[in-house]
């Protein structure tokens, strides 16, 4: 069943408005957001396989152990990634709520600006990782799968990051209408 259309004053049917075309930057956003809510639910499912087979058939899936603490590492740097450009992340504004709207963007993009070296830092420590843990041939007890591709996919999430964090930086900067923050306000 139809939803009833809008009707104006003088009696006309309102036309809703075209959702708004996504750029290739939103396209990009959206994309990391689903490749984070896809290793969510590997996790989930990583897990309740593991306590499903355990419990009814008493048979233990080799290395699901080691597999969940690589995809929950693969999930909390793709999770950066997707809550460092929304500004969805728990934040303490006590100054930034009573400051003007001026000094308001100035704390936003000094915080993101902080934000995209720590990350920028994290990401290149990451980075020392993968390769050392290639180098080292490291591999899972069980099944001898190297675990060098896991920090791989995790470094990948840390550099989409960094790219979001620097997207969500020029925005602050040049274009505040287009961050989809409700605490963001474009007055200088």
């Amino acid at each position: 069943m139809a939803a009833n259309p809008e009707v104006t004053r003088d009696g006309t049917l309102a036309v809703p408005p075209e959702p708004a075309r996504k750029g290739v930057m939103d396209r990009f956003i959206d994309s990391i957001e689903w490749i984070a809510a896809f290793f969510v639910g590997i996790v989930a499912l990583n897990t309740f396989t593991a306590v499903l087979m355990r419990k009814f058939f008493a048979v233990t899936i080799p290395d699901y152990y080691n597999f969940g603490q690589f995809m929950l590492g693969i999930l909390i740097f793709w999770g950066i990634a997707a809550t460092s450009y929304r500004g969805t992340h728990i934040t303490v504004d006590l100054v930034w709520a009573n400051a003007t709207p001026k000094y308001q963007r100035w704390i936003d993009v000094f915080a993101t600006l902080v934000l995209l070296f720590v990350v920028t830092v994290q990401t290149y420590t990451l980075f020392d990782k993968v390769v050392s843990t290639r180098d080292a041939h490291i591999v899972t007890m069980d099944l001898q799968v190297p675990i060098w591709p896991f920090f791989l996919v995790s470094w990948i999430g840390d550099v989409s990051a960094v790219l979001l964090i620097a997207i969500r930086t020029y925005r602050l900067i040049f274009h505040p209408e287009d961050i989809h923050d409700a605490k963001i306000r474009t007055a200088e």
